[in-house]
């Protein structure tokens, strides 16, 4: 098997609160898969988050939707530790909240938020080179 892309489905209050957060933070929107119940967030080009009412989740499950709690934690790779900072600050400008301090391990730098709705995610920078170092030298979380 050779997985070619993800879809993330993710149940909210506010369709359009919804797309106004996750289009804040840089992302856009496939209008292709998109309409008055329905979001394709384009996070990266084989990287969607698919966001639905929650009547329109409950199309495609015959469980009921979870609304306390946590079942998932999405990261998002990012290519500087400005990058995590910037999306972040903009996730906490524009509705979403702190989860976690950020945490620095010198070789990986990341900060976690939830979007309005409460779905957990986190902004990861990982210095490649250095975290060989770190491993290298046994310097790591085991």
């Amino acid at each position: 098997m050779s997985a070619t892309q993800i879809f993330v489905n993710l149940p909210v209050a506010d369709i359009d609160k919804a797309k106004a957060f996750y289009t804040s933070l840089g992302f856009s929107l496939n209008p292709q898969f998109s309409d008055d119940k329905t979001g394709c967030v384009v996070i990266a080009e084989n990287i969607c988050a698919m966001i639905m009412t929650h009547d329109r989740f409950k199309d495609f499950t015959s469980r009921d939707v979870a609304t306390d709690g946590i079942e998932v934690i999405n990261s998002i790779g990012v290519t500087t530790r400005d990058g995590v900072d910037h999306l972040a600050n903009t996730a906490f400008a524009n509705g979403g909240a702190e989860v976690r301090p950020t945490e620095d391990m010198g070789w990986m730098y990341q900060r976690s938020f939830t979007d309005p709705d409460g779905h957990h995610w986190e902004a990861v920078h990982v210095d490649e080179e250095a975290m060989a170092e770190a491993f290298a030298s046994g310097d790591t979380p085991a």
